[in-house]
């Protein structure tokens, strides 16, 4: 059996242990937060190396990317080193793959016609592949990452822009403190509306779903989200917050979604190599054998999810 987990800086309520089938191996996965402990962190890292088929890390990113190039956070990059037998992955291959295809997907089947659309794309360096498929597709995109990033009032409006703003900051962002540009511990449990004009502008908000959570108003009526993974808890929020649909980008297992973190670890687990070795195809290649599509969930059908709206 083939155990892939993975380690998260977020809180420990969201844990979970999950037992499947994927492509006739078995697989127990596992979310193991620290609540921003980063001690524990580390530790967890040195404890599990050489006892698990693939380490996630969850609640953060090693790296973050603009066109060609890829920067680490020198913290998270410190906290992981005593991993060094099991791979460590934090979802970038799944990043620049499945979600890049999830968008031209969900234009090619008629889900989302992205040119009617108004999209905001809370973080364009975490999600880079999403973001270079929006920029294709989509003529109406505001990027926020200096919004939600850096908490600046700039709605940056192309991806040539994030570019050149990217190659200036990235490199001193990345050696600062990774717990002041995303939430970590408790911080992810709770709600700080910001830039409320720039979601009621949107059609579809797509990007990391703590992001969009932490950061979106009371109301988001009629409108797509387009996220890595759900919890319940974020399903019946959205739902009460008058979201018309979710649309996640990773696969449904225990009427959950796990992380990119997670789904990566598993594909490096099921194909037996670190991801240094892994090419773009290689994703593609086990994520068409496993079937894979956007799951897209219908928040108002369900009388459930929708119970006990919040007040306008």
């Amino acid at each position: 059996m083939k155990h892939v987990v993975s380690v998260s800086l977020g809180t420990s309520k969201r844990n979970k242990r999950h037992e499947v089938e994927i492509l006739g191996e078995q697989f127990v996965i596992e979310r193991i937060g620290t609540d921003g402990d980063r001690l524990k962190f580390a530790s967890l890292f040195r404890e599990l190396d050489g006892q698990v088929d693939a380490l996630g890390v969850g609640g953060a990113d090693i790296y973050v990317v603009i066109g060609e190039r890829k920067y680490a956070f020198r913290e998270i990059r410190n906290l992981i080193q005593g991993a060094v037998k099991t791979p460590v992955v934090d979802g970038s291959g799944l990043k620049h793959t499945l979600e890049r295809e999830t968008i031209h997907r969900l234009q090619r089947e008629g889900t989302v016609d992205f040119a009617q659309e108004r999209v905001l794309l809370v973080s364009a360096v975490d999600r880079y592949g999403m973001a270079q498929a929006l920029d294709e597709l989509c003529p109406n995109v505001v990027y926020g990452d200096l919004m939600f990033g850096l908490g600046l009032p700039i709605k940056v409006r192309s991806y040539r822009a994030v570019n050149r703003i990217g190659a200036i900051a990235l490199p001193i962002i990345t050696k600062l403190p990774f717990q002041w540009f995303y939430p970590t511990g408790e911080k992810q449990e709770s709600r700080t509306p910001k830039f409320t004009k720039v979601f009621d502008w949107a059609t579809v908000i797509a990007g990391d779903s703590l992001y969009i959570m932490r950061y979106a108003p009371d109301r988001l009526d009629g409108k797509t989200i387009i996220t890595q993974s759900l919890r319940k808890a974020n399903l019946e929020w959205l739902a009460r917050a008058g979201t018309a649909r979710a649309i996640t980008t990773t696969p449904m297992m225990g009427g959950e979604t796990f992380a990119t973190n997670v789904m990566e670890g598993v594909i490096v687990a099921l194909l037996g190599r670190p991801p240094s070795e892994l090419t773009e195809q290689d994703y593609i290649g086990v994520l068409k054998e496993l079937g894979w599509a956007p799951n897209v969930i219908d928040l108002q059908a369900s009388p459930e999810l929708t119970a006990s709206s919040p007040t306008r």
